[in-house]
């Protein structure tokens, strides 16, 4: 029985101590967090999308309570009501949301180009991309196989007719998609905007019109027309400053292959087939 207890209370002794040692250091240590936090990350939608800037809705919540240089107009999910619920548990005036929607820039779908290879692997477009940059001849276009549709949270985003399409009353503007597809043809414009370029061919002229009707052939027709300089062609192909951009359609109605389009992104568009 000595035996025993001589074993046992050294254990118990030590146990004791340590649990002391860290309940101390709980205490001395411990970081203090904001009273303010939990009001203002029940304020944000918890997509974790990042398209805050921040590494998801905690990481926004934790930056808007340590500075008050964090603009609190950030939650494009969230919208502006986000927004007006974060400045009043803030105490601080919020500037107007900008809305954004996603735009795919491609056209080409299954009647203006075709497929160079059967493909039969993994249903990724990820996965595509490593067979000779996917099954199309446009090795810039849309893989087609629905990496973006997947990680959508609000099913805004479908295949159709072998290119992505965007519904865009149901778009969120969080950006998944766009970090999701390995060609880089999604990007989030503000959803005010009418003018989208729907191509990202960098190839010559001659080389995009043999791989797809509706590609850019950088002809530059486009920047002669508009008034504002707002459309440039840069690596062969078109791409549009928003800030210079009036929306005034004159891009669109002279391009010659119609791969400048003059769309409602504010609107309701429904899945074509």
């Amino acid at each position: 029985m000595n035996e025993i207890l001589i074993a046992v209370i050294p254990v118990v002794i030590i146990g004791i101590v340590c649990a002391a040692v860290l309940v101390v250091a709980s205490k001395l240590m411990a970081v203090k967090e904001d009273e303010r936090f939990p009001a203002v990350r029940d304020c944000l939608p918890g997509a974790n999308c990042g398209a805050c800037g921040f590494a998801g809705c905690d990481g926004y919540a934790k930056a808007l309570c340590e500075s008050s240089d964090t603009p609190a107009n950030l939650c494009i999910p969230g919208g502006a009501d986000t927004a007006r619920q974060l400045g009043e548990v803030l105490g601080v005036e919020v500037a107007d949301v900008v809305e954004q929607v996603a735009v795919v820039h491609c056209a080409g779908d299954c009647a203006h180009t075709q497929d160079k290879v059967i493909y039969s692997g993994i249903e990724s477009c990820k996965a595509a991309k490593l067979l000779y940059g996917g099954k199309g001849s446009c090795i810039y276009g849309c893989l087609g196989l629905g990496d973006c549709a997947a990680v959508c949270p609000q099913n805004a985003i479908a295949v159709c007719n072998g290119v992505a399409q965007v519904q865009t009353c149901d778009c969120i503007g969080c950006g998944m998609c766009a970090a999701a597809c390995p060609n880089h043809l999604i990007s989030l414009v503000p959803d005010d905007k009418k003018v989208i370029v729907a191509c990202s061919n960098r190839d010559k002229g001659a080389a995009t019109k043999k791989v797809c009707q509706n590609g850019c052939i950088g002809c530059k027709k486009c920047e002669r027309v508009c008034p504002s300089g707002a459309i440039k062609v840069v690596g062969n192909v078109a791409v549009i400053d928003y800030e210079a951009c009036t929306g005034c359609g004159a891009c669109a109605e002279n391009c010659t292959v119609k791969c400048i389009r003059v769309e409602d992104l504010g609107g309701c568009h429904h899945y074509q087939s």
